[in-house]
């Protein structure tokens, strides 16, 4: 039995990352897929292959991705872009959600940017218990002036989805900076804390040294 219970979790560890990897590429697969929707029923690969292959939106997502990208890189595309933009600023609802995602896209994928660069300790939620959190911002110029604090941003996610969590204002002097990597962090707040990545960072202790006697 003891030898049947070690293949077996053996196994396990094998399947078990390997079936939720599969998964999730499926459902991004399955997702992007949907973009294949917008093109004429007669000009659908399941119509002109005769047969359903995966990936297509995968491949038309990314072409159209990186066109986008070649045309506003340019003035005319540029041009374009401040059109349509303007026109999506004269739309009530729309003008607020367009514009909310443009800046958090913007602070996201800036080179040089703060937002889930760093991974912070923050005591939470009282003294003495410390979570992880994500350095969002550099810091807010009001919350500052009102409180007589320099506060930063963090997001500190829930486990085990990082993708919902809340937004505390913590003072600068209040955060500890972690050597982990973001990617890190999130492995372990997915795996509610069984990954914990090894740090090192901490020095080895310094070697006695020998005198010029040898001694």
């Amino acid at each position: 039995m003891t030898h049947t219970r070690r293949y077996l979790i053996a196994g396990l560890m094998i399947w078990i990352p390997l079936g939720v990897t599969i998964l999730v590429i499926n459902m991004v697969v399955d997702l992007l897929d949907g973009i294949l929707l917008v093109l004429p029923a007669a000009y659908h690969p399941d119509t002109l292959l005769g047969f359903h292959l995966p990936g297509l939106g995968v491949l038309l997502s990314i072409v159209i991705v990186l066109g986008t990208g070649m045309l506003a890189a340019n003035l005319f595309g540029r041009r374009l872009v401040e059109m349509w933009e303007g026109l999506l600023a004269r739309i009530p609802l729309v003008r607020s959600i367009y514009s909310g995602t443009k800046q958090v896209s913007e602070t996201l994928f800036k080179p040089g940017g703060l937002a889930f660069r760093k991974v912070l300790l923050v005591e939470y939620p009282r003294r003495g218990l410390w979570c992880i959190a994500f350095q969002t911002a550099a810091g807010s110029a009001e919350a500052k002036s009102r409180t007589g604090e320099d506060l930063i941003p963090v997001f500190v996610p829930t486990t085990p989805n990082p993708t919902s969590g809340f937004i505390l204002m913590v003072p600068r002097r209040d955060v500890i900076e972690m050597d982990m990597s973001v990617d890190d962090a999130i492995k372990m707040v997915i795996s509610l804390g069984v990954v914990v990545p090894p740090w090192r960072g901490q020095a080895e202790p310094p070697k006695p040294e020998r005198d010029s006697l040898g001694s």
